[in-house]
Parts: C-alpha cells; sequence; structure tokens
C-alpha cells in the first residue's frame, strides 16, 4: 500500500499511465507530484476540474508565474526547464497569446484544412505501399508507427511548414528527444534544444531566402511587415510547437487508434457494419488512450481552490488528459472500456479547453479518420504480429503511445 500523504514522485521513463492514473484519481481530482528533478509540483487529474482548470482566469501558461523558477529554487539544469523557457502561443497569455495564435491560425480553419484533403489522401495511398512492401521483403511483418503513422503527419505539417524532405527524419528525432522522451538526461536535453533551435533557424533562413506559398513564410512574412508582430524567438517557438505538436500528437493518435481496435475486433466489426463511424473512432481513441497523458505546465497566479484541493500559487502544474479520459465521474462505472457507442456524457479534453485548444485539433482529426478508413479498407485482415501488452511503452510521462507497432497485413 502506498502512502497517500505523500506526494506521487514521477517516474521520466513514464510507462502506460492508466493503472496509476486510475489509483491517483481514486484519492482526488487533484494529486501533488514530485517532478523529475525533485521540484514539487501538482496534476490535475478529474475531468470536471481538468475543464474548469484549463479555463481558469487564474491560470497562466508564462513561466514568469513559475515561483520556483523565479526564485531561484529551481536549478539551472533541470531536466523539464524546457517547457519552461519555450517561447510561443503556447507558453503566451491574454494578448500576446492571442496575437501570435491569430498569425497561424488561418492554416488551421476547417475550411483550410478541408483543402488539404486530397494531399493527405495520396500521402496515405503513397504510405500503404510503402508499409506492404516493408512487410513483403520482411518476415510478413512491418511496422506500422514508423511506415505509417509517422511520415503522414510529419510530411503534412512539414509541407505546411516548408520544411525541405532532407530535415524531416532529424527533426522528429529531435522532438522527440526534447518534447516526449522525458528520460533523456539533461545534457542530452539541452543539446537537443540547441540543435533543433538550430535547424528551425536554417529553415526559416531558408524560407526568408526563398519564400512560398507556406505557413513559415507567412509568419515572417508578417513579422517584417510589422517587427513588433513577431519576434525571432517567438518565430522559432512558433515553428517547433507547429511541428512538434503537428506531428507527434497524431502519430500516437493514429497507433493507438490502430491497437484499439486490433485488440477489440468488436468495435471494428462495428464500424465495418455502418454502426459506427471512422470519426467515433478517432473520438473513443482520444477519450480512452489519448496521444497526452500528462502535459507541462500552467501555473496559478494564486492560490488555487481546485475539486477541494488547494494549489499553491506559482506550483508547475500538469495536465492530465489520460486520466481525465477515463474519469468515471465523467463517463460512468466503464470508463475503462473502449466503446464506439458510448452515450457523449462528456466532451473528451484530449485537444485542451479554453483559449489555448489545440490550433490544429481539425487538421489531426481528418489525418486520422482519412488513415484508419484507407488502412482497414486496404488490409482488411491486418493484426498486431505482437501481442499487446508486451509492446514496449514510449519512455515519457508526456507522451502516451508504445515505441513500435509490428503488424501483419494479411
Amino acid at each position: 500500500m502506498t502512502d497517500e500523504s505523500v506526494p506521487h514522485r514521477i517516474d521520466p521513463a513514464g510507462g502506460c499511465p492508466h493503472a496509476l492514473n486510475a489509483e491517483l484519481l481514486a484519492r482526488g481530482a487533484v494529486a501533488e507530484v514530485v517532478l523529475p528533478g525533485g521540484v514539487p509540483g501538482a496534476v490535475v487529474l478529474g475531468h470536471e476540474a481538468l475543464r474548469e482548470f484549463l479555463a481558469h482566469p487564474d491560470v497562466a501558461k508564462d513561466a514568469r508565474h513559475f515561483t520556483g523558477l523565479q526564485d531561484g529554487t529551481v536549478p539551472a539544469q533541470w531536466p523539464l526547464r524546457v517547457f519552461a523557457n519555450a517561447q510561443g502561443m503556447h507558453t503566451a497569455d491574454g494578448a500576446d497569446h492571442r496575437r501570435l495564435r491569430a498569425l497561424a491560425g488561418n492554416a488551421f480553419t476547417a475550411r483550410q484544412v478541408e483543402q488539404l484533403r486530397p494531399r493527405i489522401e495520396s500521402l496515405t495511398a503513397e504510405l500503404l505501399d510503402d508499409l506492404a512492401e516493408a512487410a513483403a521483403t520482411g518476415d510478413g511483418t512491418a511496422d506500422l508507427r514508423r511506415h505509417f503513422a509517422l511520415p503522414l503527419p510529419m510530411s503534412v505539417i512539414c509541407e505546411l511548414l516548408g520544411v525541405d524532405p532532407e530535415h524531416r527524419g532529424r527533426l522528429h528525432e529531435l522532438s522527440n528527444k526534447v518534447i516526449i522522451a522525458t528520460d533523456t538526461t539533461p545534457a542530452e536535453a539541452m543539446a537537443a534544444v540547441r540543435e533543433l533551435v538550430e535547424l528551425m533557424g536554417t529553415i526559416a533562413a531558408a524560407r526568408t531566402a526563398d519564400p512560398g506559398d507556406d505557413l513559415t513564410s507567412a509568419l515572417i512574412a508578417a513579422r517584417e511587415s510589422d517587427g513588433d508582430r513577431l519576434s525571432e524567438a517567438e518565430l522559432i517557438g512558433t515553428m517547433r510547437l507547429m511541428l512538434v505538436a503537428g506531428h507527434e500528437t497524431t502519430l500516437n493518435l493514429i497507433t493507438n487508434a490502430v491497437r484499439a481496435l486490433c485488440t477489440h475486433p468488436d468495435q471494428l466489426a462495428l464500424v465495418r457494419s455502418g454502426k459506427a463511424s471512422w470519426n467515433d473512432v478517432v473520438d473513443e481513441t482520444l477519450r480512452w488512450d489519448g496521444p497526452v497523458s500528462w502535459f507541462p505546465f500552467r501555473y496559478p497566479t494564486r492560490d488555487l481552490d481546485l475539486a477541494g484541493t488547494v494549489i499553491p500559487q506559482g506550483t508547475p502544474v500538469l495536465a492530465g488528459y489520460t486520466a481525465a479520459g477515463r474519469d468515471p465521474e465523467a463517463y460512468g462505472p466503464d470508463a475503462a472500456r473502449f466503446d464506439l457507442t458510448r452515450p457523449t456524457t462528456a466532451r473528451n479534453l484530449s485537444f485542451g479547453h479554453g483559449a489555448h485548444y489545440c490550433l490544429g485539433a481539425p487538421l489531426a482529426r481528418l489525418e486520422a479518420t482519412i488513415a484508419l478508413e484507407h488502412l482497414f479498407a486496404r488490409f482488411p485482415d491486418l493484426t498486431l504480429a505482437t501481442p499487446e501488452p508486451t509492446l514496449p511503452h514510449q519512455p515519457s510521462f508526456i507522451g502516451n503511445s508504445v515505441e513500435s507497432l509490428p503488424v501483419r497485413l494479411r
């Protein structure tokens, strides 16, 4: 038995979050934690508590409100400092956040995203050919994550940003090391941050010299037309956010959806019979096994009473998305069951809530629905090649998926 009075000490190597979420959620909607590096923090786990927290007027994203960072008690080599120090719309508040969000927002409206459908369908077809080739040239199995779930969203977001193909592999490696793999050492993380910033600068310089019909060129043009609108750090930070959020989360979403369907053939049969849709698959996967587990950081700007627990001003707080998705208070006693026919009792929070609701949500949904529909149409007998419980989980408490997904196509 664990001592409920002792804050949970987060394992930077992460692992499947659901058992831990259930244990902590049984104690309350908010839990004290000790972040990697010994920094005290909190996580909001309950659905209603998280919904309130994400839109609360007395909660900030700017690390100026992070007490331990400002008073020097958090060490310079703290491994999670990269999340607090980042600049961009995801760490801005108020007018700054609205200004930065508006610059990128036009690329992610429902209308603009829908115009990407033909390109996403074309890429999907090409990648399914690659997946089939990988299986044919090996032992009959292929890693669906590597050959399909990763290159689809990575190609789409890089084309939107105007990133040349030769940079894409390294960008994924670096973004994974900086944002997702929380078991890296501080030195490794800082080296990856520096290289990622340098590479983003190289991409920005290329688009400055040769502008195109892409988001990076548009951001640069906005910056040059009014120098107060976007600083160099904000440009790089916005590009980094678009890149990471634009592929890592969709990669996990597609991977987790395929795992769920392969281990719940009765639910896949509902889709094939027309009793459920691919949109239902995406929604239920987002709720049941979302792509992001505990995401940093937000900071109360005053002592905040949330679901009966007081979170002190300036505490770094994690948003517990995977916990909220299986909260029995929101989804009933069978919240841990994958069910495409589940009544909509609460809107899942996997894309956030409030002013910082994920800008790329329409794109992620479109990519995932196209990917899943075409994958199972092309390979209706697709199965996992490795028992699901033995699949290695991402070494992260932030990202939520497996490191590989070996499948048999027939």
